[in-house]
């Protein structure tokens, strides 16, 4: 950039000096230096300008109760991931992080071990089950496992609320005494995310598709644990390798194993077959 370029970003930055926040401060005076930078880069057009303005106006507006347009949009820039990335306070042993997505709500249903977050009744059985432990290895008891996914056709209740009942595909779970957790589901399909939006029109101009791999969401949390946001995905599925929010990690992806065994289907509450999944958390220390 010019010197009058360079000028008009140094006295921008500064007019921010005021703040009390020092962290405010900080963060906005960055923001002006690289927005300066980048508007100076790509020296946009007036049109291109107002384009620009036009797309994040529509983006806020596409934000209803129920779907969050600006989480679409941070996902498909791979924004969300860095975030989860550079937040991650856990050790080597912990759990990875991914993306929170734009599709989770506030408070689960509260559910007992064993409950079925499957209220539809329709797709294939599917037992998951794992435990929470500390990065020692030692079971974190009364662990909150809060869950959940799409359904068999790829969608979440808040999608289709007239083919699916609120609180489907969602369960908050309390861990056991032995850090224990387990619960009833199908399993989950490969879905593109919303493309009706503003965020779907820009996959469509820049040749992207809007597929995300079979996956159900988990936040688990205990005291004095850092509280991990993360996914298991289905593997053998697509995309895996080109997941539209860049939120595969090779440690989550686990097999959905066939079991063909009626006594075990009974004892689980699922007919026969069944898929069942073990996936362990485990959470960084406080």
């Amino acid at each position: 950039m010019g010197t009058e370029s360079t000028d008009l970003t140094a006295r921008v930055a500064a007019s921010f000096d005021g703040a009390g926040d020092e962290r405010l401060r900080t963060i906005l005076a960055s923001l002006v230096r690289h927005l300066h930078a980048f508007v100076g880069d790509v020296r946009p057009t007036l049109a291109e300008w107002e384009a620009a303005i036009g797309f994040l106006t529509a983006t806020g507006q596409a934000c209803t109760d129920t779907r969050q347009e600006y989480i679409l949009l941070s996902d498909v820039l791979g924004v969300s991931t860095l975030v989860e990335s550079l937040n991650a306070r856990a050790g080597a042993a912990a759990t990875e992080s991914t993306v929170l997505g734009p599709f989770h709500v506030v408070a689960s249903p509260p559910r007992a071990n064993g409950d079925s977050i499957d209220l539809v009744g329709r797709g294939e059985p599917c037992l998951v089950a794992g435990t929470v432990r500390a990065e020692d290895g030692q079971p974190l008891p009364g662990a909150t496992v809060d869950v959940w996914q799409c359904d068999q056709d790829g969608f979440y209740d808040v999608q289709r609320p007239d083919a699916q009942p609120p609180g489907n595909g969602r369960g908050l779970f309390t861990a056991d005494a032995a850090g224990r957790f387990h619960f009833r589901t199908v399993v989950p399909s490969h879905y593109p995310i919303p493309t009706d939006g503003p965020v779907g029109e820009l996959l469509r101009l820049t040749g992207r598709h809007p597929y995300r791999p079979a996956h159900i969401h988990f936040i688990a949390a205990a005291d004095g644990h850092h509280p991990v946001t993360t996914h298991v995905f289905v593997a053998g599925g697509p995309y895996l390798d080109s997941d539209a929010v860049f939120a595969v990690k090779p440690s989550l992806v686990r097999e959905f194993t066939l079991v063909d065994d009626e006594a075990r289907a009974a004892a689980a509450g699922l007919a026969n077959p069944f898929r069942q999944v073990e996936f362990d958390i485990v959470l960084g220390g406080g």
